[in-house]
């Protein structure tokens, strides 16, 4: 990725923005594509494969599905953070679109936010992870197109969406162009990945008051936080998970399995799949901050399907986004 410094624009608010160009390599004889941001950008994230198969979106979530393109070949997949706290996500998307347009590109679907199909539309589309790229589920915008290029067809999308302080563009590219030979390296890593530390191992605190997991029934770890629509959890240290942990350690011959449960906003298929992401986020942390065996845990979810509380109000859906565990070993 070259990054180098473009013109200064005027935006329709008055505001002088820097831009930021970046250019991809595409097959011999074919012109490189140059998209400039309309303001000042930090690649977050970066991922390579050098031959796979990709399904597209090209058509909204409707009816329980979604249209998809299968692409074949190389993919190049990049969030960015932009600079640009006034600007709607139509004024990140326009110039980019245009000129994505002047490069050959033929559009093949366009939508914004419910029009995409909202929440189910997000989680139904490949997305790099919070906090490289950030999808604000009611104000977001996407774009798909194509162009017939020496080896075959190119596909590219993009999904902008912003935060209150800044912007952020995901920028997918997956077809017949050439990329960088692989080497073994970091090069496939995104910048934050590469300066990232290895996660320390947390201290196990004996407690001479476990959680009930022998009394029956499944136990709520009620200090675990998930924003809606977020399978990561909110930062943070959680009594929960470190009791959890101490009884793992103290019950060897114990499974347990987690067990994710999500508010009813969007539709069932996507918060089966968020739940269980919510439950193996969990799973994760146990299994690399706290160094319990993978064989004690499993997860799994249930989506909205078991609430304890009402989903009308912001507070039970907030109750109703938990994770709980269960014994699931018998004498």
């Amino acid at each position: 990725m070259i990054l180098t410094q473009f013109p200064r624009l005027q935006s329709r608010k008055g505001l002088v923005l820097a831009a930021l160009l970046f250019g991809i390599a595409q097959v011999s004889g074919a012109a490189t594509l140059d998209l400039a941001f309309p303001a000042a950008a930090q690649t977050t994230a970066t991922r390579i494969e050098p031959l796979t198969t990709f399904r597209l979106p090209i058509g909204p979530y409707s009816g329980g599905a979604m249209t998809t393109a299968v692409a074949e070949g190389p993919l190049e997949q990049s969030a960015y953070r932009i600079a640009a706290q006034d600007m709607t996500t139509l004024e990140l998307l326009q110039p980019l679109r245009l000129q994505i347009a002047k490069a050959g590109f033929t559009l093949l679907f366009e939508c914004e936010t419910q029009a995409c199909g909202g929440f189910d539309f997000r989680y139904g589309t490949d997305v790099l992870p919070e906090p490289d790229m950030h999808v604000d589920l009611g104000d977001f915008r996407y774009l798909a197109a194509e162009r017939l290029g020496a080896q075959g067809k190119e596909y590219i999308s993009l999904l902008v969406s912003r935060s209150p302080h800044d912007g952020f563009v995901q920028l997918t590219r997956v077809g017949q162009f050439a990329l960088p030979a692989p080497t073994l390296t970091a090069s496939t890593k995104s910048q934050l990945q590469v300066a990232a530390q290895p996660t320390p191992t947390l201290p196990i605190k004996t407690t001479t008051d476990p959680l009930p997991l022998e009394q029956g029934g499944a136990v709520v770890m009620e200090d675990l936080v998930f924003a809606s629509g977020s399978a990561t959890l909110a930062e943070g240290e959680y009594a929960s998970l470190r009791d959890l942990a101490a009884w793992l350690r103290a019950n060897p011959d114990k499974t347990i399995a987690l067990v994710g449960h999500t508010d009813a906003s969007g539709g069932l298929a996507s918060n089966l799949a968020l739940s269980k992401k919510r439950a193996e986020s969990v799973r994760q942390t146990l299994l690399t901050a706290y160094d319990i065996p993978g064989g004690q845990v499993v997860a799994d979810g249930v989506g909205f399907l078991a609430p304890r509380d009402s989903n009308q109000t912001d507070a039970g859906r907030q109750k109703n986004r938990r994770v709980e565990a269960m014994i699931t070993s018998t004498p």
